[in-house]
């Protein structure tokens, strides 16, 4: 009596049945299942079943199959279900099998969007309210339909949260002065959350900041006492250069009694010239004191 010797081997890539006899009492059976990550039977079936309805309809059926993008657009093509490799197709004509293709278009142009006002505490206890504006492209058209839901909603859920971290790490003064370094960080803080998005954040810009009534009246009274000192020592200072400028013109005077006579003489012509009826003659006090004295 003969014994009869069977191994099996199982294998991976495609579904197959065989045997291969190596001697006279042995037997290898081969049992290959399906590949989980390759397409199955059905969708090789409903493949083929597609493909033989566009050959029976044809030429009716090429309304269905070509389609159009423009040139900013790309369409992502899922068959089935799953990516269809490949990449984005477009700009142009392209080609789709009704019933198991779909496809979603994708703008590649700039988008801009109002980030709404966010009422933020700054490092320094001050409330206060921002707004700002973003401009963004989607860069990967398969990133961007792939790895979200919505990347045009995420990222602007995104940039309003993003505002209120970076604001709320600086002063009043360094939210007022420094717009230009508050949003080039902001900037490189979208970049870097949606490139895994396929979004590209190319701008941001602070358009307004509100502060509240309150501490608007108070910074305006604190910026009207600061200009009434510069006022005041700017005049304390043309005093002193007035005072300095006198004291000279004294000594000059003093070193000759006739400059003083003729400085006389020059008052009242001017006075005359003005048309007064009043003329005031100024007497020297030297003789007003040899007056006192008798």
């Amino acid at each position: 009596m003969k014994k009869v010797c069977v191994v099996f081997h199982l294998r991976a890539p495609c579904m197959e049945y065989h045997t291969t006899r190596k001697s006279s009492s042995c037997y290898e059976l081969h049992v290959m299942f399906p590949n989980p990550e390759g397409p199955g039977c059905c969708a090789i079936i409903l493949t083929i079943v597609s493909y033989l309805l566009i050959i029976a309809t044809f030429p009716f059926s090429l309304c269905m199959c070509i389609k159009v993008v423009q040139e900013y657009e790309r369409a992502v093509i899922f068959r089935l279900g799953r990516l269809l490799k490949g990449g984005a197709k477009g700009p142009g004509i392209f080609f789709v099998v009704p019933c198991i293709d779909s496809y979603r278009k994708v703008d590649l142009r700039t988008v801009s969007f109002d980030v709404p006002p966010q009422e933020i505490l700054s490092r320094d206890s001050v409330t206060v309210s921002v707004d700002a504006v973003v401009y963004y492209r989607v860069s990967d058209p398969i990133m961007a339909e792939t790895n979200v839901e919505d990347y045009s909603h995420s990222t602007r859920l995104l940039a309003a949260t993003t505002l209120r971290n970076v604001l709320g790490t600086k002063n009043l003064a360094e939210i007022l002065s420094e717009r230009e370094s508050i949003s080039h960080n902001m900037q490189s803080s979208l970049d870097e959350a949606t490139d895994p998005w396929g979004v590209k954040v190319e701008r941001v810009e602070i358009k307004d900041v509100r502060l509240p009534v309150q501490l608007q009246r108070a910074m305006a009274a604190e910026a009207e006492a600061a200009r009434e000192a510069r006022a005041k020592v700017i005049a304390a200072e043309g005093e002193q250069r007035a005072s300095r400028a006198l004291k000279e013109a004294a000594e000059v005077i003093n070193e000759s009694p006739a400059a003083l006579q003729l400085r006389y003489l020059q008052t009242l012509s001017q006075i005359s010239a003005e048309k007064n009826s009043t003329i005031i003659f100024p007497l020297p006090i030297d003789l007003i004191n040899n007056l006192v004295s008798k």
